[in-house]
């Protein structure tokens, strides 16, 4: 495995449609494994191919480790969904959204709560999944990089500095709050 680069929003290849997979092989794979530890390294949410400069595969992976067990093993915490389509949606949420091609940049994004998703795995058999809140935004953002679409378009404004500052330190009691209400 090895670390890829990000792109940043200044490159054009992030704002292009990606290619359906039709090649289930080891260079996939090793797509898919190299976007595993660069998306722990950069301790994000979701990545697309599109960000690693990739773009003639339609591949995310995204960390649903806010909606299973703790225990779960990293394998089972890390979805990676190839040629996803967003089959069924309902509810919305709105909340601050960043994107590891924007750092320091957050907007306030409106997506839906429920999000249903059939895509395959690496191995090419499809699969359907559910995911909500936090896990919703995340696939439904990460489709978006697939269609060449970057958060800040659908933003309904960006974040001020205080606004951003503000959101960490409430993300940062509520952890704390978590860690000291589980029993040791």
């Amino acid at each position: 495995m090895a670390m890829r680069n990000i792109l940043l929003e200044s490159d054009s290849g992030l704002f292009k449609k990606s290619r359906v997979v039709t090649d289930f092989n080891r260079r996939l794979h090793v797509l898919l494994d190299d976007m595993r530890e660069t998306l722990i390294e950069a301790n994000g949410l979701g990545l697309a191919a599109p960000q690693v400069g990739i773009l003639r595969c339609a591949v995310i992976i995204v960390d649903t480790s806010i909606e299973i067990a703790e225990d779960a093993s990293p394998a089972e915490q890390m979805v990676e969904l190839i040629n996803p389509v967003i089959i069924a949606k309902s509810g919305e949420q709105s909340g601050s959204e960043g994107c590891l091609s924007l750092p320091g940049i957050y907007g306030l994004v409106t997506r839906p709560d429920f999000v249903k998703v059939r895509a395959q795995d690496r191995f090419g058999k499809t699969f359907e999944l559910w995911g909500s809140g936090l896990t919703a935004r995340a696939i439904c953002h990460e489709v978006d990089h697939l269609n060449g679409v970057i958060f800040t378009a659908l933003a309904e404004r960006l974040l001020t500095e205080e606004e951003i500052e503000m959101i960490a330190e409430e993300r940062r009691l509520e952890e704390e709050a978590r860690k000291g209400a589980e029993p040791d």
